[in-house]
């Protein structure tokens, strides 16, 4: 007879959402084995073509923003990826390399001066490039560490000049059922979308993605343009961006709109409010097989709680 102790944040299967509405829980638990092994490969590297941006990256490193702890490989950021178009575990890699991200058009639109439409390279001859080493905290319980290359989402707002109207960026992901077999599966709210405040896109920490570990960003990590704000959950990271909106009515995201007692429009890192299934006092450090304590707005609080205040009634917190 084989008898399973449970660490204190595991939850029984019993308790587990079906798996059309939950982030796949067999992928966490086995996760730590496979990066393990992983990690001892070299960094996997995808061909994307002949990318027009290459000669972008490396971008000089913003030294703002420090971390506490090391980068996490490249070889285990680049095989353990939440992106549900491709699928519902972690080992989508192979699959979003089907994805073709040129040409690509975003389209800016909504309560702005000017609708319009850019391609991705137009845009990025437009901003000025940098790295930055943020953390990523995922809901279910994981982190990461990524050196991001992108631009400051504020400087993104400014070049989509918004009327005074407009109070919430919406985002949206592209959708393309012939190669993304995720947007088959008729039970979630396709397309992805999910959204922030102008304040919270005017925050200097807000960043939009465009490369990773000094060149441009592989499919799975959401390329060619995505956003990370890392004090909120991953799950609030809307990837290969096709639409950006700016709206005067809050979005309701993919995750809220599936499930909305568990994921909420703030998604703020606490380690004191748990999920409803388990608790978000610890986190686990992919690639280190350790578990440490997760910081109140991941570490980065001295940054963004000002622009909560005067909101401590509203549900922050995931």
């Amino acid at each position: 007879m084989n008898i399973i102790h449970r660490k204190g944040w595991e939850i029984p299967e019993r308790l587990a959402t079906p798996e059309h509405l939950f982030l796949n829980r067999r992928a966490l638990m086995t996760g730590a084995a496979a990066i393990g092994a992983g990690a001892m490969l070299p960094a996997v590297a995808f061909a994307q073509g002949k990318d027009p941006s290459a000669g972008l990256y490396p971008a000089p490193r913003n030294e703002l923003y420090k971390l506490d702890r090391a980068l996490t490989e490249e070889s285990v950021t680049s095989r353990y990826n939440n992106f549900y178009e491709f699928g519902s575990t972690k080992a989508i890699a192979d699959a979003a390399q089907k994805l073709a991200v040129r040409p690509w058009t975003i389209k800016i639109d909504g309560l702005v001066e000017k609708p319009r439409d850019v391609d991705i390279d137009s845009l990025l001859k437009a901003m000025k490039l940098e790295e930055r080493l943020y953390r990523l905290r995922c809901v279910e319980g994981w982190s990461m560490t990524i050196p991001w290359t992108g631009f400051p989402m504020k400087n993104l707002v400014d070049f989509a000049r918004p009327l005074s109207g407009a109070k919430y960026v919406r985002m949206e992901t592209f959708m393309d059922p012939k190669i993304a077999p995720g947007q088959r599966q008729a039970w979630y709210p396709w397309p992805f979308v999910d959204g922030c405040t102008i304040e919270e896109a005017a925050n200097d920490l807000s960043f939009m993605v465009t490369g990773a570990y000094g060149k441009p960003a592989a499919n799975q990590f959401g390329a060619p343009l995505r956003i990370h704000q890392p004090w909120k959950y991953g799950f609030k990271a809307v990837k290969s961006i096709v639409r950006i909106s700016f709206v005067t009515e809050r979005p309701k995201g993919f995750w809220e709109a599936l499930q909305p007692a568990e994921y909420g429009f703030w998604a703020n890192v606490n380690p004191e409010v748990s999920h409803p299934r388990w608790s978000q006092a610890t986190e686990e450090v992919l690639g280190t097989r350790e578990r440490v304590p997760t910081l109140l707005f991941n570490g980065y609080g001295e940054f963004v709680a000002d622009l909560y205040k005067g909101k401590e009634k509203e549900r922050l917190w995931a």
